[in-house]
């Protein structure tokens, strides 16, 4: 199944345009967790990430593991283990690694192996500003997909992000590259933040069939409303991601009720910002 074909079909049968990050750190972790992650690190994040998976899946479309939390802890097994659950537990959710890999032709198709059949992604988050021959090993798994890094989330993305070219910024370049050179098998995205509504209005004209990955609402402060009227289109044609918000909702042993809640209650408001046009 080609890639904007399986997203497609998430977020329908999902009926949610929620993407559920999972950025495991033992020293938020709950009550008990917490306790454990002392002497049995990867048993912690393991038990922690499976529990934020099996409370929010009926609420969203997509989980997002962020490479760097399990490389750093020397968890990167218990990244393999929870994509072997993703594709048994939740075959219709989307699996997307978030990496944000740069690298040369020849270093990036050992990064393409190591998203795609390592740890079993549909889709990975890439680096645009080494060119065409960086993401090119990627797209050789035609099934698979890539969310290119555009309008960041981060203030430190208007250090080049908003540099003018001939026409226009930096970043409407990279959307526009993507929607009409790199997308010949209907694999690309772009990576948006909330946290800036007009710059995901703009990309939206400029590519307006590709798949949004909408980092920075809940702790990082996007306007979710303003987001979501920016970014939709006619199939919904957005991943809006949120982490902390919901990983970290409680500190007690209820963490797996008080996540669900929240990834009920963010799914829900997307609704409405989707329902009110």
């Amino acid at each position: 199944m080609q890639f904007f074909s399986r997203l497609q079909h998430a977020w329908q049968h999902q009926a949610s345009l929620l993407c559920v990050g999972l950025d495991p750190d033992t020293a938020q972790f709950p009550g008990t967790l917490k306790e454990r992650a002392r002497h049995d690190p990867l048993g912690a994040i393991e038990a922690f990430c499976l529990g934020i998976m099996e409370a929010t899946a009926p609420y969203c479309a997509a989980f997002k593991p962020q490479i760097a939390y399990f490389a750093s802890q020397r968890a990167e097994s218990v990244l393999e283990k929870l994509a072997v659950a993703a594709r048994d537990r939740y075959p219709h959710h989307i699996w997307l690694l978030d990496a944000k890999r740069g690298d040369i032709g020849s270093t990036a198709e050992h990064y393409a192996r190591e998203a795609y059949d390592r740890y079993q992604a549909d889709a990975v988050t890439v680096s645009p500003y080494m060119g065409t021959d960086s993401l090119a090993p990627y797209l050789q798994y035609k099934d698979r997909g890539i969310f290119v890094l555009c309008r960041t989330s981060n203030s430190g993305g208007d250090d080049f992000q908003m540099l003018s070219t001939d026409h226009h910024p930096l970043y409407v370049e990279v959307a526009t590259q993507a929607a009409q050179r790199w997308n010949k098998h209907q694999q690309i995205g772009l990576v948006v933040g909330a946290t800036y509504p007009r710059e995901i209005e703009i990309v939206r004209r400029v590519a307006p069939d590709l798949p949004l990955l909408i980092p920075g609402i809940g702790t990082q402060g996007g306007d979710l409303i303003a987001t979501v009227r920016a970014g939709r289109n006619e199939s919904g044609g957005m991943l809006i991601n949120s982490s902390r918000a919901i990983l970290y909702a409680s500190q007690q042993e209820d963490w797996q009720e008080a996540a669900a809640t929240i990834a009920q209650q963010t799914g829900q408001a997307i609704q409405n910002a989707l329902a009110n046009r």
